[in-house]
């Protein structure tokens, strides 16, 4: 088997594995959800414990679970038993990650969890393994098998386990209403950070930059008023200063190749009426977006009166570090 064909087969494997769990969900999942919901609410908090390749995914869980509004906290399964229990209180909720539901540093911790008066989650795919008869609510992550040729290494197991943390975040952080402002909160820096706490009127062209121009302007005239912004394109407005359509270069290049008379036309007559638009009260992310979705080079901003007020261009998005 080539490495192209291997690595194929894996693919083939870990999907097959996840939509087998995916079929397996039910009202556990429900009732797991239920309880970190409830345990938030009180001002808990949501303590994630495995070993090994589980713990690995744990870290990983608990980090999804905290930037989405869930408090969630790693607990060593080692350590615990040497003084890291301190992290627990009662009413958490203990999110147990174990494949094998075996695993003995995790089935020595399990009785001195409970003493806590916490709930106990199960992530495990055997569901009647001492993590299993120990749980609260079980939700199974059993694979039909692992991606390893010797069906050893954990591979398939825990693509699904992180899945189903996943899911579980998702499904918490909807049922909390946790909206997109929370989310900027929780994410300063970077690009997500950037992109959602800064508005379009913050990072758009202005002024002498953002180039404008009267319906009944000719485009030779419109060119003019596109080189002196140095844009790409102009927003044309009506008489009364609203936003009724674009007139970019592209749009120029496809009239010049058919319109001898191309440079004489008024915008009114070329221009494309419509265009994607964005208020410019609006989150520099959602400028993202649709960059993304309408595979366009120039956004135009409008006021609450839709007078274009400035221009975001896909080629600044970069040097802000918002792409």
């Amino acid at each position: 088997m080539s490495h192209l064909a291997r690595a194929r087969e894996v693919f083939a494997i870990e999907i097959a594995a996840l939509r087998s769990v995916a079929k397996s969900l039910d009202a556990h999942f429900d009732r797991a959800v239920g309880l970190v919901v409830d345990a938030m609410s009180r001002g808990r908090k949501l303590v994630v414990v495995g070993i090994g390749k589980s713990g690995n995914i744990g870290r990983k869980i608990a980090a999804t679970l905290s930037s989405t509004g869930t408090t969630a906290v790693v607990l060593n399964s080692v350590d615990a038993l040497h003084g890291d229990l301190g992290i627990v209180n009662e009413g958490d909720v203990i999110l147990a990650l174990s494949y094998s539901g075996e695993s003995e540093e995790l089935v020595h911790l399990l009785p001195a969890l409970k003493r806590f008066g916490v709930c106990l989650i199960a992530l495990t795919g055997s569901p009647k393994s001492t993590l299993g008869s120990h749980a609260d609510v079980v939700l199974n992550c059993r694979v039909p098998k692992e991606a390893c040729p010797f069906n050893l290494a954990p591979t398939s197991s825990t693509t699904a386990t992180l899945v189903l943390g996943d899911a579980l975040a998702m499904a918490v952080m909807a049922a909390r209403g946790f909206k997109v402002k929370d989310f900027a909160q929780r994410h300063p820096a970077g690009a997500i950070g950037r992109a959602m706490l800064l508005k379009v009127g913050e990072i758009m062209r202005r002024g002498e930059r953002n180039a404008v121009a009267p319906a009944g302007l000719t485009v030779k005239e419109a060119l003019l008023v596109m080189t002196r912004a140095k844009s790409g394109s102009v927003a044309v407005v009506n008489s009364r200063g609203k936003l009724i359509g674009v007139f970019t270069d592209g749009d120029l290049r496809r009239r010049m190749a058919d319109d001898e008379h191309a440079l004489s036309r008024v915008l009114r007559d070329v221009m494309t009426p419509k265009p994607v638009c964005i208020r410019d009260d609006a989150l520099a992310a959602e400028a993202v977006r649709l960059f993304n979705e309408r595979n366009i080079d120039d956004l135009i901003v409008v006021n609450a009166k839709r007078e274009p007020v400035g221009l975001v261009d896909s080629q600044d998005l970069p040097k802000l570090k918002l792409m």
